[in-house]
């Protein structure tokens, strides 16, 4: 049987591949691949909802991660989701461990602890400056074989205790290639962010991003070295695959500017928050809004209508939860979602001013993002190769969540009860 590595290039999309096609790997890839042009991603269209879409089949009202980040009312940069247990349904990992196989990850969201990883280089970071690096991949869930074998011996890479490009996707790669010459798993998923990275900072096409496709090139011919030195390349299957696209944004609003206005939130003297009714959780291009005091339901309400209606808030669409549900199969523990009107993100703050400008520190206020409806923007991409895919297949559109079954087919085993249906078309 066949072993499988899935490499998520985040943010890439279709329109990078003609760039790719000329760069000596990819070009290597593409000429005997199959691919789907585009995905549909879920709603919204964040980094680690997706992922465990991908890593589980499902759609987030079953696998509850509905953005990147925890909820932690009156705290503007929260802990995110690290760690395995927040997922409500098995993962593929699950699924390829009950199958006999061994199963490794590099970066994957949503993985930290994973029992099922065989071999985990989890996406954690320091929690501090003083917090350390070796200690924060062993709590995440890298084992001491790993840690001896693959995490110290490429930490060096790294600079410093941030994710900073393109270093952390060196370290990404370099831990994955180690995995591969160390331990040859059936299943290596792995999340590298490059290109994500600099579509915040830049924009998304120009020639820093092009820089960054050429680094993603690099990295997946050192893929292709270390298959080859163990001798696995021909019983490989290689998927490079993307999560969302992003857009070009001209600001950010702070709606619970407005909720404190309005007397749904409360601070003290120093404008620290004490206490909330209804709170506003930003997922970048969309936000979720959560209700604390149900009697206010119909009031928040209308006060959300009000806002779409005005067209100043950046609101294009107010979903109830119930709505959101019906139509995108996002469900949790929040009662409306707003979806933006194409160049506004949506802020956490609660202080003034409302409207802030372009900030690239943070993912969701960069000069372009993402989290809004899957059908918006440039659009995620998917190209595979190997013993388990036809050459030469081409297809335009699938639900992201049709990769799961398709990688589970592609291993040998069945994922019974996901909302995903393998793209028999695509496979040998």
């Amino acid at each position: 049987m066949s072993k499988l590595i899935v490499i998520s290039q985040d943010a890439l999309v279709y329109e990078d591949l003609a760039y790719l096609a000329n760069l000596p790997n990819y070009k290597r890839l593409l000429d005997a691949c199959a691919q789907i042009k585009t995905l549909r991603a879920i709603y919204p269209t964040v980094t680690y909802p997706i992922h465990t879409s991908v890593s589980t089949g499902c759609y987030p009202d079953r696998h509850v991660i509905t953005t990147n980040e925890l909820f932690r009312p009156g705290t503007l940069r929260n802990p995110w989701h690290w760690f395995a247990e927040d997922i409500a349904v098995p993962t593929i990992f699950e699924y390829a461990k009950a199958a006999g196989l061994s199963t490794a990850a590099v970066f994957w969201p949503v993985t930290g602890n994973n029992p099922y990883i065989d071999y985990l280089v989890d996406e954690y970071w320091s929690q501090s400056k003083d917090d350390d690096l070796e200690d924060v991949f062993i709590r995440s869930g890298s084992s001491p074989d790993v840690m001896e074998k693959v995490v110290r011996p490429n930490l060096h890479i790294l600079r410093g205790h941030e994710r900073q490009h393109p270093e952390a996707d060196r370290f990404v790669t370099s831990c994955a290639c180690d995995i591969i010459r160390n331990y040859q798993p059936d299943l290596l998923m792995i999340h590298p962010a490059h290109i994500d990275g600099f579509r915040h900072m830049y924009g998304l096409f120009n020639e820093q991003v092009n820089r960054a496709l050429d680094e993603t090139d690099l990295q997946l011919g050192m893929i292709y070295q270390a298959l080859e030195e163990t001798g696995t390349f021909g019983d490989t299957n290689i998927v490079v695959m993307s999560d969302h696209g992003q857009i070009t944004i001209q600001r950010s609003i702070a709606l619970n500017v407005c909720l404190k206005e309005a007397g749904f939130i409360k601070t003290d003297d120093r404008g620290n928050l004490i206490d909330w009714d209804a709170y506003i959780q930003s997922a970048g291009l969309s936000a979720q809004v959560h209700l604390k005091n149900r009697a206010r339901y119909d009031e928040l309400y209308a006060l959300l209508l009000y806002w779409e209606r005005e067209g100043i808030y950046g609101i294009s669409r107010v979903f109830t939860s119930e709505q959101a549900r019906a139509e995108e199969r996002l469900a949790w523990d929040f009662d409306f979602v707003l979806e933006t009107d194409g160049f506004t993100a949506f802020n956490e703050d609660w202080k003034r001013p409302l409207v802030h400008n372009i900030d690239i520190t943070d993912w969701r206020y960069g000069r372009a993002t993402h989290g809004c409806l899957p059908d918006k923007g440039p659009q995620p991409t998917m190209i595979a190769a190997g013993p388990a895919f036809r050459s030469g297949v081409q297809l335009e559109r699938r639900p992201i969540v049709d990769l799961t079954a398709t990688f589970s087919r592609v291993l040998g085993f069945d994922m019974p009860g996901i909302d995903g249906k393998a793209v028999e078309e695509i496979l040998c």
